[in-house]
C-alpha cells in the first residue's frame, strides 16, 4: 500500500453536521484511522506491560505499598517530564517524535525480557524498569494529543476523542486478556516478548504516515522558553485551570481502585490472574459502551453536571469494591466504574483540548496528562500506605468519600466563564510585524499609547484586564498598564518580551480571539490615528 499523507484529509472532507456525527465518525478518515490503529496498539502493549508488572510484583513481594508502587513507577515520570516532553512535541517534528517514542517503549521491553529470563528481577528493579517504560509513555502521550486535532475537523473532535478513549479501554480489555492468558500458560516472560515486537511494529507503521513538518521561520524555540510560555498559558487560560483542577481530584482519589486491584482480586473468592485479568477487562467495557453515548450525554448535560455524575458513580463503584464477595458483585461495579471514568476524563479532555491553540496544543494538553499522571502517582502512594497500615476497606472508602467533597468543592471554587473561544489561527496580514533588524539581545520593551474618554475609563479597564491575560499567555515575560496623572484621558500598555524573535513569535501566535479582543480594544481610542507603538531594548 502507499504511504498515506496528510493532504487526504482535505481531499476527502466529511460533509456531516455537528448534529449527525456519530461516534464511529472520524474513522472515515484513512489517516485518523491509520493512527488511530497505531493508537490501540501502543496501549494494548501499555497494559499488558503494567498488568505482568502489577502481577509479577505479587509474587515477588505481599507488602500492599510495594504493589501500589508499580502504579506510582508507571505513572510519575509523565508529572516529572510532561512539561518538556509537551515543549519538545510543539518545537520538533511531531512524526519523528511519535516514533523515537516507540522504540524506546520497545528497548524497555527488551530489557524486561532479559531481566525475567536471566532470573535478576526483584522488587526494586522492577519498579525501575516500569518508571523507564513510564519516560516513553510521557514523551509520546503529549505529542500524540496534539496530532489528532490535525487529522480532524474541529466539529469531529469530541467524536475523535472519544474513539481515542474506545482504543484505551479496549486495550484495557484486550490487553489484560492476553496478558492473563500468557502468564497462566507461558509466563510474564512471554508477555514483556510480545510488548517488543508490537511496539516495534507500532514504530513502523507510524513511519508510513507522510506528515510535512513545517519549520518555523524564526526558528526553534529554545527549551525553556518553550516551557515558561506553555506554564503561563496555561496559567493564563480560565478554562485550563478550571480542567486541571477538577481532573487532577478525580484521578486522585479514582486511583485507589486500579492501585488496589490486584490485592482485591486476590481477596474475591477463587481470585487469581484470571480474576484480576476479568476486572480490568469488566471496566474497559464499561467505559466503551459509555463512549458510545456520550454524544447524547453531551447534548443533555453541561460538562461540569457530567464531571459530577462521573465522580458520583466512580465513588460508589470504588465503595462497593471494597466490600465485592465475589466477582457476580465485582464485574458490574468495575464496569461502571470504567463509564464514570470515561464520562469525566473525556469531557475533560475536549475542553481542554478547545481552549488550545495548535501552537501550544503539545504543551498544554501535557500539563493536562500531568495533572492525572501526577495525582496518579501521588494518589496510588497515599492510598497504598493507607491500606498497609489500615484495610483495604478502610483506604478504598476514604477514597470514595473524600474524592466526591472533594469534586464539589472545585466545582464551586474554582469557575469557568462557560464559553469557547475561536482559538483558531488569525487570518494572515491582520497586522504588520516591525520589519525592523534584530536590534540585539536584550529584552524588548513594548509602549502602547491609548486616548480613553474617561467617562469609559471603567469599562477599558475591563477589556484590558483580559488583554493581560492574552499577552502573558502568548509569551510576555511582564505587562503593566500606566496611567498618566496630568493627563487622565491617556493610558500607556507596557508589554516586556523575553527578546526581539520572541517579540516577533508573539505575532505568529495570536488566534481568531486575540483579534476580536484587539478590535474591542482599539474601539476605546479615541482620534483619527491609530495608537501610539514604541519598542525599546533593553541595553545589557
Amino acid at each position: 500500500m502507499p504511504p498515506i499523507t496528510a493532504e487526504e484529509i482535505s481531499q476527502q472532507p466529511l460533509r456531516a453536521t455537528p448534529q449527525r456525527i456519530g461516534a464511529l465518525t472520524p474513522l472515515k478518515l484513512p489517516v485518523f484511522r491509520m493512527l488511530w490503529s497505531t493508537w490501540l496498539i501502543a496501549n494494548i502493549c501499555m497494559w499488558m506491560n503494567d498488568v505482568a508488572a502489577a502481577w509479577m510484583m505479587t509474587t515477588l513481594t505481599s507488602t500492599p505499598i510495594w504493589v501500589a508502587l508499580v502504579q506510582s513507577a508507571s505513572t510519575l515520570p509523565v508529572f516529572l517530564l510532561g512539561l518538556p516532553s509537551g515543549a519538545l512535541a510543539d518545537i520538533l517534528d511531531r512524526r519523528r517524535w511519535l516514533v523515537a517514542t516507540q522504540f524506546w517503549l520497545a528497548g524497555v521491553a527488551i530489557v524486561l525480557c532479559a531481566a525475567v529470563a536471566l532470573g535478576w528481577m526483584n522488587a526494586p528493579l522492577l519498579l525501575a524498569l516500569t518508571f523507564a517504560n513510564g519516560i516513553g509513555l510521557a514523551l509520546r502521550w503529549p505529542v500524540f494529543s496534539a496530532i489528532v486535532p490535525e487529522l480532524v475537523p474541529r466539529t469531529h473532535l469530541p467524536a475523535a476523542l472519544g474513539l481515542n478513549g474506545i482504543a484505551m479501554n479496549a486495550s484495557r480489555i484486550i490487553g489484560p486478556l492476553v496478558a492473563g492468558a500468557l502468564i497462566a500458560s507461558a509466563g510474564s516472560l512471554w508477555v514483556f516478548v510480545l510488548n517488543a515486537v508490537m511496539s516495534v511494529a507500532s514504530g513502523f507503521i507510524v513511519l508510513r504516515w507522510r506528515r510535512e513538518h513545517t519549520p518555523n521561520p524564526l526558528g526553534r524555540e529554545k527549551l525553556i522558553s518553550a516551557m515558561r510560555v506553555g506554564v503561563q498559558f496555561v496559567w493564563q487560560s480560565q478554562r485550563m485551570r478550571a480542567v486541571l483542577s477538577r481532573i487532577a481530584i478525580f484521578f486522585l482519589h479514582s486511583t485507589a481502585l486500579l492501585a488496589l486491584l490486584p490485592l482485591l482480586a486476590r481477596g474475591l473468592k477463587g481470585g487469581d490472574a484470571g480474576t484480576f485479568t476479568l476486572l480490568l477487562a469488566a471496566m474497559g467495557a464499561g467505559a466503551i459502551i459509555a463512549v458510545l453515548f456520550l454524544p447524547r450525554l453531551r447534548q443533555g448535560f453541561e460538562r461540569d453536571q457530567l464531571v459530577l455524575i462521573g465522580t458520583l458513580v466512580q465513588s460508589a463503584a470504588t465503595a462497593v469494591m471494597a466490600f465485592a464477595p465475589n466477582v457476580w458483585v465485582a464485574v458490574p461495579a468495575m464496569m461502571f466504574g470504567g463509564a464514570a471514568w470515561i464520562t469525566v476524563a473525556n469531557s475533560l479532555s475536549v475542553s481542554a483540548q478547545l481552549a488550545l491553540p495548535d501552537w501550544v496544543r503539545a504543551r498544554g494538553m501535557s500539563t493536562y496528562q500531568m495533572a492525572i499522571m501526577g495525582a496518579t502517582a501521588i494518589g496510588a502512594a497515599v492510598w497504598g500506605q493507607i491500606a498497609t497500615v489500615s484495610t483495604l476497606q478502610a483506604s478504598l472508602c476514604i477514597a470514595a468519600v473524600s474524592g466526591t467533597l472533594a469534586m464539589l468543592v472545585a466545582l464551586r471554587l474554582v469557575r469557568d466563564h462557560g464559553t469557547d473561544d475561536d482559538v483558531s489561527p488569525a487570518q494572515p496580514g491582520w497586522s504588520k510585524a516591525p520589519a525592523h533588524p534584530a536590534p540585539g539581545e536584550g529584552r524588548v520593551v513594548i509602549n502602547v499609547e491609548y486616548i480613553i474618554d474617561p467617562a469609559r475609563a471603567a469599562a477599558f479597564l475591563i477589556v484590558m484586564h483580559q488583554t493581560r491575560r492574552t499577552r502573558l499567555s502568548e509569551g510576555a515575560i511582564d505587562w503593566d498598564l500606566l496611567h498618566d496623572i496630568a493627563q487622565p484621558e491617556r493610558y500607556v500598555e507596557q508589554i516586556v518580551d523575553e527578546s526581539w524573535t520572541e517579540h516577533l513569535r508573539r505575532f505568529n501566535r495570536a488566534t481568531a480571539a486575540d483579534l476580536a479582543l484587539r478590535e474591542r480594544r482599539l474601539a476605546f481610542h479615541q482620534g483619527e490615528d491609530p495608537p501610539v507603538v514604541t519598542r525599546y531594548v533593553v541595553q545589557r
